[in-house]
């Protein structure tokens, strides 16, 4: 009997490398799709010599045919940090819309079960709190984040889509902060910038006056999230991050401590329809995948800090 197939798009970024690392320990084949547009070669050096592991190099966004059968197809291929999208807006608009189109098609044609990476940004400014997946979110469409709100919103609609119209096994993860290993140091999302500043001594960014809030969930709880609800015949979006709250300055703190940084933190305009509160409800992963996060931010914040004092030579 022949292994499990997972194709995986984005699988040279940070949570698609994750991923890849996983399947392949749990005995699948893995076919990893990447522009490297914002993913890199590096992520995929712990497996890339696993005769069970196929790179391609290509743009989702554009037509790909895969030979070999398929059972999995997990679309994680976007530009996900703030920086990434507004330096690359059309590339981004472009990835949620041609690359699902492109993704399910693969999927319908394999008869396999299609997982789309979503995100909590489906929620924009949020007027519920915290969020539930049954909340539509404020989501300014033609604002300077739209390209990626909207882009991950209609790829939400095309999944639906694909599901309700041809019967294929969809799945929708919604995806909130996350962290871990193989995170760019210029990666622009708040960890890495406030790890990065301290072990180098800069003073921290703080966007606004500091209260805005951010729900940080360590990458290994994603992926285990993400394997459990590919194993689901649900269809509906399922939240997938951790609950516990903290606001930025006081997050600034807890990292200015762990490195044992004596950088000051420094005041910043808040950008345009950035998010004030960021919470997810997980009451659906944990009743539908009996899941919940396992690793602590002090843990996870501690495997974090030693990655990136690794790569500042800190």
């Amino acid at each position: 009997m022949s292994a499990v197939r997972t194709l995986i798009t984005g699988g040279a970024g940070f949570i698609g490398s994750h991923l890849c690392e996983r399947f392949l320990a749990d005995g699948h084949e893995v076919v990893a799709v990447d522009n490297l547009c914002t993913g890199s070669l590096e992520n995929l050096d712990p497996f890339r010599g696993n005769p069970r592991f196929r790179f391609v190099g290509h743009d989702v966004s554009n037509p790909l045919k895969i030979r070999e059968p398929l059972d999995n197809v997990l679309h994680f291929a976007s530009p996900a940090s703030p920086v990434d999208y507004l330096e690359l807006p059309i590339q981004t608009l472009k990835v949620g819309s041609l690359g699902t189109h492109n993704a399910l098609g693969i999927a319908k044609a394999h008869g396999a079960r299609f997982l789309l990476a979503s995100t909590s940004e489906v929620y924009g400014d949020p007027l519920e709190h915290p969020q539930t997946e049954g909340y539509w979110g404020n989501v300014n469409p033609v604002g300077v984040r739209g390209v990626y709100d909207e882009a991950k919103r209609f790829a939400e609609s095309m999944t639906m889509a694909y599901h309700r119209v041809h019967g294929l096994n969809t799945h929708i993860v919604r995806i909130f902060n996350t962290y871990g290993e193989r995170m760019r140091l210029n990666d622009g999302r708040v960890l890495p910038n406030f790890m990065y500043q301290a072990l180098v001594g800069r003073p921290l960014t703080v966007y606004g006056d500091g209260t805005q809030t951010r729900s940080f969930q360590y990458v290994s709880d994603l992926v285990e999230g993400v394997v459990r609800l590919l194993a689901t015949d649900y269809h509906d979006p399922v939240n997938v991050g951790n609950p516990a709250e903290i606001t930025i300055l006081e997050f600034a703190e807890e990292v200015l401590k762990l490195a044992g940084s004596a950088s000051k933190v420094e005041f910043r305009p808040l950008p345009t329809d950035d998010p004030k509160v960021r919470q997810p409800d997980i009451t659906r992963a944990r009743q539908l995948l009996g899941w919940e996060p396992k690793i602590g931010r002090d843990e996870g914040l501690r495997r974090a800090m030693a990655y990136f004092r690794g790569k500042v030579g800190g």
